[in-house]
């Protein structure tokens, strides 16, 4: 009984551990600040994360607002359309490459 026990909490453990990882990858969005999101508008995104507000990126597959751990990747991209290449733990992105996307 014990052997099944800890055999059933190291399986608990290993999966908890797996899902708290962090999920590397592209995805396709809109860069905006957190007060306006998801709506987004190139001009007031701009505004707004010049007096301070954070940077979010909106994700165009399920309209999910992303909370940004590197800031300063996406700052210059307010209002933009873009695919960032990074990872997502929990809901933050960490960008680490950033492109423009054609409309």
């Amino acid at each position: 009984m014990r052997r099944m026990l800890a055999i059933v909490t190291l399986l608990v453990i290993t999966t908890t551990m797996a899902l708290a990882g962090s999920e590397k990858g592209s995805w396709t969005g809109q860069v905006t600040d957190a007060k306006c999101a998801p709506k987004v508008s190139a001009e007031c995104s701009k505004k707004c994360i010049e007096s301070g507000q954070p940077v979010v990126f909106v994700n165009d597959k399920d309209g999910s607002v992303i909370q940004v751990a590197n800031q300063d990747a996406l700052k210059e991209h307010a209002g933009h359309h873009v695919k960032v290449d990074g990872s997502v733990q929990g809901n933050k992105l960490t960008v680490d490459k950033v492109s423009m996307v054609g409309d």
